[in-house]
């Protein structure tokens, strides 16, 4: 059959299973959207800004584990999609992108649009840092083979983002191409680990006292949870998440550590640098879950032993010296563990070796949450994080999504609210992007038509994309979104005092010398179209909520909270932790030269 490159596109993706091309059309994507018309398989979603495309994709990812595409025109609306495609690069969440670029025979001429001052066309080099490859084919006959890589690229190993970029003539001109080509390639099945490597992992941790295990995004990843428990209940070993893995274990199980690092919780730095042998789960070692590689605040490898399973190589021996390195799907890597453990004879022992270990457990927790619990309980106005999130968690479901984005609302929920279910806490834990909660629960409510989606943000945050309010409002989307409002970036602040002292902040807060400027968010919500609704007293919180639950569209709750928090050398889960050393050293520095003035 016949068909043009823009049939093709829509052709394959449908036949992928996506359901949704979400973006904004342009001059340069004309022969793509015409394609839409003859079908009913890939529904077009409008957003405002592609940028919140690539986020809204990314949101729906995670939650059915299933991309989507997005499409965007050539020049400026390619280049919106970077900061999503960056941080589903470094999330590893994989997303297609169509672009549309101009007629081929125009290239390098400076076409409105087109970037072209080194080379015709050139915006594919601005893709390259930031996906795992873009193509553009330059024939019709050429967008079969195209789409197959570019497919199997974003499925295999480590996933993540790809891009297609289409001229104008290759999406309208038609070739001749066999409608059953095969579709992209996918794994067969998850990569296995090596047999001997699991054999030397099982006995390691056989023997251990004090064994810990620290799981990553890679488990959501693989879906390896189920493993990852039953795992956990045969060595009777705590789980620590970090902020990408939080909700791969359930945080109210007898073993769960919930978090270490320097924005973890004292139970979980304790364990961590108690252990004797640790097993890590696709997870990186990033600085923050690590608490910047400051030996025995968080880890002390060595002497701990450590025995890294990540799908990505390069992952191990990066940040900390392994002494049994696993390449595996975490799902295929926990199962081989859990059965060459069994067949060693190790078996849960209750009242055995391990019951003064899970008493500790218990103990380090129990410390731990009346901690957490003393903080929620604040009555003080403005209303403080601790007793916004508290209020939160106790009005939610056991299975509603929160997605929250960099800030003190996602330190603060990842601190002090307890997750019980796989896929229900979203965050940007990779790239840290702010603007991302408003677009990805759009997607998590798209993915969860039935569940609870929450988005908690800061007013920083929020107005990034609000615009994307109104996608809420034209698609009947019904999330709630709880603003935590203090008129400013005061996570940022709070670094810039933990550095250099609290005279010395700059650029962080909204307003006109010592007084705070912010819109009236809830009445610019109400103008999109949404229920909203404005509160200033913690009394207020969990009725307001109810009813944004029960509203039947889009709502916005905006909470005006305090300005002046746990400063972040402070936090409350940390105070076991220090500043950074980079940063207490310009702080001392800083301290040095003002005496001298």
């Amino acid at each position: 059959m016949k068909l043009t490159g823009g049939q093709m596109v829509v052709d394959a993706l449908a036949r992928e299973g996506v359901p949704y091309l979400v973006g904004i059309p342009g001059h340069a994507t004309l022969g793509l959207t015409d394609a839409l018309l003859a079908q009913d398989r890939l529904q077009l979603l409008q957003v405002r800004h592609e940028q919140a495309a690539v986020h809204l994709a990314d949101g729906y990812y995670r939650v059915a584990g299933v991309p989507l595409a997005v499409l965007a025109s050539a020049g400026p609306g390619a280049m919106n999609t970077l900061s999503g495609l960056a941080s589903c690069y470094a999330g590893s969440v994989p997303v297609f992108v169509v672009t549309g670029s101009s007629h081929q025979d125009t290239a390098g001429r400076g076409l409105l649009t087109e970037i072209e001052h080194r080379h015709g066309g050139d915006n594919l080099a601005a893709f390259a840092p930031v996906t795992k490859g873009a193509w553009r084919p330059a024939r019709a006959a050429q967008v079969p083979r195209v789409l197959q890589r570019a497919l199997a690229e974003m499925w295999t190993g480590r996933r993540g983002p790809v891009v297609v970029d289409l001229p104008l003539d290759v999406q309208c001109d038609a070739a001749e191409v066999d409608l059953a080509f095969p579709p992209a390639y996918r794994p067969s099945g998850p990569v296995v680990p090596e047999p001997g490597l699991i054999h030397r992992a099982a006995d390691l941790l056989a023997v251990a006292r004090r064994p810990v295990i620290v799981a990553g995004g890679g488990v959501l990843a693989a879906e390896a949870w189920d493993e990852l428990q039953r795992l956990a209940e045969l060595l009777e070993a705590p789980v620590l998440t970090t902020m990408m893995g939080k909700g791969a274990f359930p945080e109210d199980h007898v073993l769960s550590g919930l978090h270490a690092g320097w924005q973890g919780t004292s139970c979980g730095n304790a364990l961590a640098r108690g252990a004797d042998v640790l097993l890590a789960v696709g997870m990186r070692f990033a600085p923050r879950s690590a608490s910047f590689y400051r030996q025995g605040v968080t880890f002390n490898i060595p002497p701990t032993r450590l025995v890294h399973l990540d799908l990505d190589p390069a992952q191990i021996g990066k940040n900390y010296p392994v002494d049994v390195g696993i390449v595996a799907d975490a799902r295929a890597g926990l199962a081989a563990l859990v059965d060459r453990l069994q067949a060693l004879g190790v078996a849960p022992s209750i009242g055995g070796a391990r019951a003064g270990y899970i008493d500790e457990v218990r103990r380090l927790r129990r410390e731990w949450l009346a901690r957490v619990q003393e903080r929620a309980g604040a009555n003080q106005k403005p209303v403080t994080v601790s007793r916004l999130v508290a209020e939160l968690r106790a009005c939610l479901r056991r299975d509603a999504i929160v997605v929250t984005s960099s800030g003190t609302t996602q330190a603060r929920w990842f601190q002090e609210a307890l997750i019980y279910e796989p896929r229900t806490n979203l965050t940007t834990g990779g790239l840290g992007t702010m603007g991302w909660t408003l677009p990805a629960a759009l997607g998590a409510r798209l993915a969860a038509p039935g569940r609870q989606v929450v988005g908690l943000l800061g007013d920083g945050d929020f107005l990034m994309t609000i615009q994307e309010l109104a996608t809420a409002a034209q698609y009947d989307i019904p999330v709630v979104l709880v603003v935590a409002n203090n008129a400013g970036w005061m996570g940022l602040r709070d670094l810039q005092a933990a550095a250099y002292g609290p005279v010395r902040t700059v650029g962080a807060e909204f307003g006109k010398g010592r007084e705070p400027v912010t819109p009236d968010l809830a009445s610019l919500a109400r103008g999109f179209g949404c229920y909203s609704e404005w509160i200033t007293s913690a009394e207020e919180i969990r009725p307001a909520l109810e009813r944004a639950l029960t509203a039947r569209r889009p709502a916005v709750i905006e909470v005006m909270v305090e300005r002046d928090g746990v400063p972040a050398d402070q936090e409350v889960g940390c105070a076991d932790v220090p500043v950074p050393a980079y940063l207490a050293e310009r702080r001392a520095r800083y301290e040095e030269w003002a005496g001298g003035q």
